[in-house]
């Protein structure tokens, strides 16, 4: 049995070690660089001007409106829905933020029909835009964690999509 020279044996540990945290590091990169493309907004600017607060939303690689905000104090992710009559939240989440369940509803969907249930958001935050009192529906066919921003809450602005990016104004007068 040949014993090795200690430095060597050392210097095996110190590779498999330096090899161990280049992994690591590259896949924490990765993991981030993945999130930034399917939520390119998780840090969300606004823009005051006399009588108004704007916030600008770049479209992520599918072309949504994906960004980071706020239901009730607590973080959430939205898809802003042009086409979702109500702001629609999935149930997971809505028990999460413990919204109170209103009168039930049948939800027609892509899906086909669901029984979900109605509630209201008090403090719904994009930014520095804040809406109060959004109605909203929970819906129990509604996967992941995201939030659809449909136009209960979305009536409440202006907004104006071009070239990739969404421009979302809150009137303050």
């Amino acid at each position: 049995m040949s014993q090795q020279p200690p430095g060597k044996r050392a210097g095996r540990v110190l590779m498999i070690l330096a090899w161990c945290a280049a992994l690591f590091l590259a896949t924490r990169f990765f993991a981030q660089w993945e999130q930034r493309q399917q939520n390119p907004n998780t840090q969300v600017y606004s823009q005051r001007g006399e009588g108004f607060i704007e916030v600008k939303l770049v479209g992520n690689v599918q072309g949504h409106f994906v960004a980071s905000g706020q239901i009730n104090g607590q973080p959430v992710d939205f898809m802003l829905d042009t086409g979702a009559t109500d702001v629609a939240i999935p149930v997971e989440l809505a028990e999460r933020l413990k919204l109170e369940k209103g009168f039930g509803v049948t939800l027609s969907t892509a899906n086909g029909l669901s029984e979900g249930y109605r509630t209201r958001i008090d403090r719904l935050q994009l930014g520095d835009i804040v809406l109060r009192d959004v109605r909203a529906l929970v819906a129990p066919g509604l996967g992941g964690t995201q939030v659809l921003l449909g136009m209960s809450a979305l009536n409440k602005l202006e907004f104006t999509q071009r070239d990739g990016t969404m421009l979302l104004r809150q009137t303050t007068n």
